[in-house]
């Protein structure tokens, strides 16, 4: 049995890229003996050794790692590791790159039929595609885990705030007849959804922007979060939305 190695190197930067170095050739050599499990695990190691030294290291062997786990059907390690890739992008505000590995761990945490964590990485996948203003992804993403949890009973309490963050997202696209449908078709796979303070606030700001009014808007933004905080993310499409409401007021007194 191997020692865990890992655990006895000082935490320095050579020391770390030594070790990626050995689990690397250590996975090599497993995979010249077909343990290709020992090899996925070795892989692992080596992504965690260099993940304090090089990003762009540890990608590269936890993919390796994705790889060797898929090709011996251990998908919900291949997600894992997946998730693990994802984690390193968004730490470093790669947002693209992020997406595209909580997508993969996502899918294959499907496959799995781990329901739990396949969501809470589309949930990363969705709030990454709308602050990068791909809105109609990050709808489409919130809305299905949203009808997926309404028949959950330990889900279901999740639901308003899912539709929230899609209703946001329709806001963002600055189209008052799609938020207004949106609504609608809330109503109908949550009947409760309605009475709500989420409902209530969509709906007011539908019509604040409808009408648009800049002081509604505001308003009603400080209102809801003297009430219920709104995160960073909600704040930063609020303020998108108030921007863009603020410049077509400016452009309509400009015609007058």
């Amino acid at each position: 049995m191997l020692p865990n190695c890992s655990k006895k190197l000082p935490i320095l930067t050579n020391s770390l890229n030594h070790a990626g170095a050995a689990y690397l050739k250590l996975a090599n050599c497993y995979l010249k003996v077909e343990s290709r499990h020992e090899a996925a695990n070795a892989y692992a190691e080596a992504g965690h050794a260099y993940k304090k030294t090089s990003s762009k290291e540890a990608v590269s062997c936890l993919e390796q790692a994705v790889n060797s786990f898929l090709e011996i059907g251990r998908l919900n390690m291949a997600a894992r590791y997946c998730k693990e890739i994802g984690d390193i992008f968004e730490t470093e505000e790669n947002l693209e790159q992020a997406i595209v590995w909580y997508d993969k761990a996502a899918d294959l945490f499907q496959s799995e039929e781990v329901t739990t964590s396949a969501n809470q990485n589309r949930q990363k996948v969705a709030q990454y595609s709308a602050q990068l203003e791909q809105y109609p992804k990050a709808i489409e993403i919130y809305e299905d885990i949203a009808r997926q949890s309404i028949n959950n009973s330990l889900l279901k309490y999740g639901v308003k705030g899912h539709l929230l963050n899609a209703g946001l997202c329709h806001l963002c696209k600055g189209d008052v007849v799609s938020i207004n449908n949106a609504l609608d078709k809330y109503q109908d796979l949550d009947p409760t959804f309605v009475g709500t303070r989420e409902y209530k606030f969509l709906n007011g700001l539908a019509s604040a922007i409808d009408e648009q009014d800049v002081a509604k808007f505001t308003d009603l933004v400080k209102e809801f979060d003297s009430m219920t905080p709104l995160d960073a993310w909600k704040t930063t499409l609020l303020l998108r939305v108030k921007e863009k409401l603020k410049a077509q007021d400016e452009d309509d007194d400009d015609l007058t």
